[in-house]
């Protein structure tokens, strides 16, 4: 099979699961399990709303499409991300890569969350019994790219769900898979990317904390702990559709344009648009809009529909591949998010 009918065969392969797979959401919003798999990690795509899946690179490909990964220009790379999130929660993310020849690329990430304390409160006890319970989630992540041509790369990442509080926790396996195609139609610049996420089984509760003690009503005997069967729900599986144009101004001066429509299977569909533009692979400015269509005043997305950043690439002054990327996500009735990435490359 040429290179060419194998891209063809495996993009069918992803937009065929897809369809499959997913449907529109809006009607389960919030019926899926582990939510925290679809919030966005690292602030150079954040800061562009996501769009650029078509061309993302490197250890932010981990996140958005594992296909670009070994469209790495590093041999080995590391990337430490962190996110104030919503009602004082924040995000931790750290992932490492290493490029293999023709074996392609490998990649290790671990995203955990920080959610702070919670006091334990009973129907007898509704201002707390004095316990308190600190939620434990966490993402582990291996991943796997290689590109098949020089125009031309696939990946898919493996990920483990961990999610415990009290005496309870889930745990559960889901894989991503995607393919990036650059300088489409022999257009340099051009890209065409496609994502399936967040695919596998459902995620379900259990532990000594699912026992309770009861008695039966208009019996005399003592009471017996019964256990509570926790209900099981599935991953929030989506597919992304994107492409982007990168345009050489100059020399010195470039600008990457990037759009994405993303179907999700549990919550609003999106429609998303990015903009990055360079100077001297020094300094970047970020902007990115996101249309839900679906979304209304009643039922609203409580992420802005905007958000911008900027980067700061230290090549050039320290002699290190070293980057510092922000971005700024504003936030229906919570306070803004503000992301922090630092890579390195060696």
């Amino acid at each position: 099979m040429s290179q060419l009918n194998r891209l063809l065969f495996t993009f069918f392969l992803l937009v065929s699961w897809s369809i499959v797979t997913l449907g529109s959401g809006t009607e389960k919003a919030g019926s899926a399990a582990a939510a925290e798999l679809r919030i966005p990690v690292g602030a150079r795509h954040l800061a562009m709303g996501g769009a650029q899946i078509a061309a993302v690179t490197g250890l932010d490909a981990v996140f958005w499409n594992p296909a670009g990964l070994d469209f790495s220009e590093s041999n080995a790379s590391a990337m430490f991300s962190y996110r104030k999130y919503i009602a004082d929660m924040s995000i931790n993310n750290v992932a490492v890569s290493g490029k293999f020849g023709s074996l392609g690329s490998i990649g290790f990430s671990f995203s955990s969350f920080n959610i702070g304390d919670i006091d334990v409160t009973t129907i007898d006890q509704p201002d707390g019994t004095g316990q308190i319970v600190n939620p434990t989630y966490f993402v582990l992540g291996l991943t796997y790219s290689n590109k098949i041509t020089d125009r031309v790369s696939i990946g898919v990442n493996f990920k483990l769900i961990n999610e415990s509080f009290g005496r309870v926790s889930a745990s559960g396996l889901t894989i991503d898979a995607g393919v990036q195609y650059r300088d489409l139609m022999n257009v340099k610049g051009l890209s065409l990317g496609v994502a399936v996420k967040n695919l596998g089984g459902s995620l379900k509760y259990d532990g000594n904390g699912t026992f309770i003690s009861a008695s039966q009503t208009g019996s005399d005997r003592e009471p017996t702990w019964v256990k509570i069967d926790a209900a099981s729900n599935p991953l929030p599986s989506e597919m992304s559709l994107g492409v982007s144009y990168k345009a050489e101004l100059d020399e010195v001066n470039s600008l990457t344009l990037a759009t994405t429509y993303t179907n999700n299977n549990y919550t609003f569909d999106d429609y998303k648009v990015g903009m990055e533009y360079s100077y001297d692979d020094i300094l970047y400015l970020r902007g990115g809009y996101i249309y839900s269509p679906l979304a209304t005043d009643d039922n609203p997305n409580i992420f802005g529909t905007y958000s911008f950043g900027a980067g700061l690439n230290f090549m050039q002054f320290t002699n290190l591949n070293l980057s510092l990327d922000y971005a700024f996500v504003p936030v229906e009735y919570f306070d803004v998010n503000h992301v922090f990435t630092l890579r390195l490359g060696f």
